[in-house]
């Protein structure tokens, strides 16, 4: 039996809205009430492109660590495993949204790998047990990771919007969703995710 874990989200309009849209922050708590700092945020919001075929990113070794440790991409986009470090690397993943299989090297592989499908990606080195990342795919552009307070800042429009999120510390590798009604006068709101 999986253990229930709940996510508090909690956004609140800062300013009333402008012509397109009102800032908001959005604040991740754990099931404690405790701020989620490092987490994924993503917003969905109706009428953008889910996927892109333009975009770069990069998920580096150095000091025999993966940096960053939490990389989050839109769906489409090619990250580059560049190994800053003098010794060599084995860069793997077994998740279900992208297999990486990229045997020892130095420097940095010919091809940047394509994360075509949205979830979570656990990276792990072969040759060095200790290291391991993240990389979460979503399919919007309108995403970001909180800070140490467990807050994003992001400009909505009004309406409705589905808010995921993901945390390092959370058993299911899945995003959790929930909708986000973001009002034209803004005001506070708040959402409860549970895994």
């Amino acid at each position: 039996m999986t253990t229930v874990r709940r996510l508090c989200l909690l956004a609140f309009a800062l300013s009333p809205l402008a012509a397109a849209a009102v800032p908001v922050t959005v604040q991740l708590r754990g099931p404690n009430g405790q701020p989620l700092a490092d987490a994924a945020v993503a917003v969905e919001v109706k009428g953008r492109t889910g996927k892109t075929s333009s975009a770069k990113a990069e998920m580096g070794q150095r000091d025999r660590q993966f940096t960053p440790q939490l990389l989050i991409v839109q769906t489409g986009t090619s990250v580059s495993f560049p190994n800053f470090d003098t010794v060599r690397h084995h860069v793997y993943s077994f998740s279900p949204i992208k297999v990486i299989d990229i045997k020892l090297y130095s420097g940095t592989p010919a091809e940047p790998i394509v994360f075509d499908k949205p979830g979570v990606a656990t990276l792990g080195c072969n040759i060095h047990d200790r290291m391991s990342a993240h990389i979460v795919v979503v399919d919007t552009p309108t995403f970001g990771r909180t800070d140490p307070k467990g807050q994003l800042s992001l400009d909505l429009p009004a309406g409705e919007h589905v808010v995921k999120a993901w945390h390092g510390d959370q058993k299911s590798p899945s995003l959790q969703s929930a909708k986000l009604d973001v009002p034209a006068g803004g005001g506070p709101l708040a959402l409860t995710l549970a895994e």
